[in-house]
């Protein structure tokens, strides 16, 4: 997911603190959630040799299904992001959704 190793005493109010033995000994700094779903998206596209918009709408909707399992759509702006990747409008997003629900 892209999470970055610091030493302790940079750790900022967001990074973890790791302690072994009652010290601290590493800081670990995770992604923002959204750059999360870039690199899932990079990394889907990766996996299927081709960008995701040109995939046909049945594989569109299984990758729909993938990002939503991921909780790509809890992230602000998922919606919009993925619709973009995809090549389609964030309506027809939301009727993969709602398809798979029915």
């Amino acid at each position: 997911m892209g999470g970055e190793l610091l030493p302790p005493d940079e750790a900022g109010p967001d990074d973890v603190v790791l302690a072994w033995g009652g010290a601290d000994v590493v800081a670990v700094r995770l992604p923002q959630l959204a750059d999360s779903l870039d690199h899932i998206l990079a990394a889907m596209e990766r996996k299927r040799g081709m960008p995701l918009a040109d995939l046909d709408r049945k594989a569109k909707q299984e990758v729909v299904r993938v990002l939503e399992a991921r909780g790509a759509f809890s992230v602000r702006h998922g919606v919009e992001t993925v619709a973009s990747a995809l090549g389609v409008s964030r309506f027809t997003v939301y009727n993969y959704l709602n398809r798979d629900k029915a």
